[in-house]
């Protein structure tokens, strides 16, 4: 059975930091595409960050940029978000995904390239 179970959500001032961990089970990174998308109250959905675990290759929302780093380990099949100097706005829940690459669309934003999803986490940055 797959599953991706994401932790490390909790409450944090802003300027302070989170790290979330996407841990995998029932399938192995290393053809996989790992992305992290966050939705907040009142909105859509939107993709925050992206790695590609075959070669490494990044990718960041501009609003993250600078500020998030994702990472992965393929050998414990499990993928992270560090994410410092938090802000209000980036309050919200961050779920992990993960689809099979290549992708179709070769653009790592498009919700559908992904297969899995986990439950999601609660991260809420206070002002």
């Amino acid at each position: 059975e797959v599953q991706l179970v994401e932790s490390g959500g909790g409450l944090v001032q802003a300027g302070g930091s989170l790290r979330l961990s996407c841990a995998a089970s029932g399938f192995t990174f290393d053809d996989y595409a790992i992305g992290w998308f966050r939705q907040a109250p009142g909105k859509e959905r939107e993709g925050v960050s992206s790695i590609s675990s075959n070669n490494g290759s990044s990718y960041y929302a501009d609003s993250v940029k600078g500020r998030f780093t994702i990472y992965s380990d393929n050998a414990k099949n499990t993928a992270y978000l560090q994410m410092n100097s938090l802000k209000p706005e980036d309050t919200a829940v961050y779920y992990c995904a993960a689809g099979i690459l290549p992708f179709a669309t070769h653009n790592p934003w498009v919700s559908g390239e992904y297969d899995f999803w986990g439950q999601g986490t609660q991260v809420t940055v206070s002002s």
